[in-house]
């Protein structure tokens, strides 16, 4: 039988604390909550007030509800209040002195089997436990920022922690309506250790001015489908607290993807901590506040306006598998001309069928018309024959990601199509200069990367080379807003901006799991319920294809050096073995085919 806890204990009010307190008082649990004077006292009422009355404004809670639930919850300023609790969490700043002189009081005051858990994000559990009386009794127990929120609470074990501690704290977490993991005593646990060398990566590309930070943040928000942009994230979070983790987990890994990078110090220095500022990577209406406003690196446009752009009313389409088709049917549903060119007629049949069966589906769905389904396959022609890209404005090659195989193409394009014409590739790792540099204008080529399914996904990256011409790639931005998608700018590098955050992050888990710290389904859900991703890391490379990612990643590492870019020896096992993820129907799950 797991232990039932009645009364808990709660050391600090702050934001994250005072949300743990509601969980508890939510949960028909009596709540000790000590903070270290009256003021903080206070403070961290009004804490709980607002976030009740957001509840009642809500329909979450009535003011009954919220009434009893307050009065669960009894705030002092003395530890020894904590004595009839069978569970205390500390709650307080991320110090590892503080928190282990806390835990030494509080060992003093409560009962002998009285269980100590620390909700820090990045510490070792472990050194907390020893400076106590019962270190077989001290668990991490991490919370997610708005605890009343965020389902995930991360159970951290030590060497030392009880097996029936370790039980009785997951079983509790599960009654509470979470989602508890049960793992190791690691420097950032599953999800913070897998995340900030994310945002880490996002701030090196911030400072090496690679690409903006609206384009950083759009490019997760719309490719990946994060609920937030890393930038953004970590104004949320706090660049104070942001390098405060990172330190902490690079003193443990001496892994590069976890050394702060110097922005973070600069601007800690400068007192531009985030949103609790005012200011971080952006500037917000006020301290505490939400609300971005504009400041001097915020664009005017996407499109530069001083810029003459160049007229695109034809475009034509390389390609007849299922990206080529997509990026056939975008470009004919905004109005373009699309001649799509295969290397059969087979083939190209087959392509305009696809954008004819995708056009019924929408129909069915009564998101377009009969009568529009018709005008859109109206402004498609097919052809096997290259000399017809001769008259378009705008070409996109969307053919096998071979390098000899698309160098040869855009040989072939250049001297085809008529002067002014831009010629585009859609590779998503391949470097676009490569394809450039076979022609005689590598001013008109440029890497427009469409993310799968092209109609449905909103992101196009806009990869400008050392030599793409100004007005190229301002004319491509302006041909993808026509597109109703959203364009983002990068340079011409390994990964651009979604690939080489994205997949770097998926082979760190990779390396957690080779490492035994967690299990896969344990990983997901903690990315999933804690970040709140839409996929977990293996979810997204067995859809992905396991062959496809090692690719990228060995792309990556080929082009930065960089020692944690190296792809995970597990993920290259896997692909050796076949398992290539859902399309082989074994990847780092199995699946049944239907």
């Amino acid at each position: 039988m797991a232990r039932e806890f009645r009364t808990v204990g709660v050391v600090g009010l702050g934001t994250m604390g005072a949300g743990i307190v509601e969980v508890f008082a939510r949960n028909g649990l009596d709540v000790v909550a000590v903070e270290v004077d009256e003021a903080a006292g206070e403070r961290g009422r009004a804490h709980l007030a607002a976030s009740t009355d957001r509840a009642i404004e809500r329909g979450k809670l009535t003011r009954e509800q919220a009434d009893e639930l307050l009065g669960r919850i009894t705030v002092t300023t003395t530890l020894a209040d904590l004595a009839p609790a069978q569970l205390v969490v500390e709650a307080i700043p991320e110090s590892l002195d503080a928190k282990t002189a806390l835990l030494a009081e509080v060992d003093k005051v409560v009962a002998e089997d009285t269980i100590l858990a620390s909700n820090t994000s990045s510490l070792s559990v472990t050194e907390l436990a020893v400076r106590t009386t019962r270190p077989g009794k001290v668990v991490g127990m991490h919370f997610f920022n708005p605890a009343p929120v965020q389902k995930l609470v991360e159970v951290v074990r030590t060497v030392v922690t009880e097996p029936d501690v370790i039980s009785d704290v997951q079983a509790f977490a599960d009654s509470l309506g979470k989602v508890p993991v049960v793992i190791g005593d690691r420097a950032g646990f599953i999800a913070n250790a897998l995340l900030f060398g994310y945002l880490n990566h996002a701030a090196k590309m911030y400072a090496e001015r690679y690409a903006s930070r609206e384009d950083l943040d759009a490019g997760m928000r719309y490719g990946c489908g994060y609920p937030m942009g890393p930038l953004a994230l970590l104004d949320l979070i706090g660049l104070d607290t942001a390098y405060e983790i990172l330190e902490t987990m690079y003193g443990e890994s001496r892994n590069l993807m976890h050394a702060p990078n110097p922005v973070f110090k600069q601007m800690i220095t400068a007192g531009l901590l985030g949103r609790k500022t005012g200011r971080g990577f952006y500037t917000y209406s006020a301290p505490h506040s939400s609300t971005v406003v504009a400041d001097g690196e915020t664009p005017a446009s996407a499109v530069p306006d001083d810029v003459t752009l160049r007229d695109v009313a034809r475009v034509g389409v390389i390609g007849t598998g299922t990206m080529a088709s997509g990026i056939v049917e975008v470009f004919a549903k905004a109005g373009y001309d699309v001649v799509v060119r295969g290397r059969s007629d087979t083939k190209v049949e087959g392509s305009v069928a696809l954008v004819r069966k995708s056009l019924d589906k929408a129909v069915a769905r009564g998101k377009l018309d009969e009568a529009g389904r018709d005008a859109v396959l109206a402004r498609i022609s097919g052809t096997t024959a290259l000399e017809d890209m001769a008259e378009v404005d705008l070409v996109v090659e969307a053919v096998a990601e071979e390098l000899d195989v698309k160098r040869a193409m855009f040989g072939a394009l250049d001297e085809i199509c008529k002067p002014g014409a831009i010629l585009a590739t859609t590779t998503s790792s391949l470097p676009v200069v490569e394809c450039a540099a076979v022609t005689s204008r590598p001013g008109d080529v440029i890497g427009m990367h469409f993310f799968n399914p092209a109609p449905v996904m909103k992101l196009v990256e806009v990869v400008s080379t050392i030599g793409t011409s100004r007005d190229v790639a301002a004319t491509v931005l302006d041909v993808c807003q026509k597109l109703k998608k959203v364009p983002v700018s990068c340079g011409d590098r390994a990964g651009f901006i979604v690939n080489a955050l994205l997949f770097p992050y998926l082979n760190d888990a990779v390396k957690m799991l080779e490492a035994h710290y967690a299990t896969a389904d344990d990983i997901d859900a903690a990315m999933k319920t804690g970040c709140a991703l839409p996929m977990g890391p293996f979810e997204l490379l067995d859809v992905v294809g396991l062959d496809v990612s090692l690719a990228i990643q060995r792309s990556l590492h080929a082009e930065f050096h960089q020692a944690g870019f190296a792809p995970a020896p597990l993920l290259e096992h896997l692909v050796t073995a076949g398992r290539l993820g859902r399309k082989t129907g074994h990847g780092f799950r199995d699946y049944t085919k239907r």
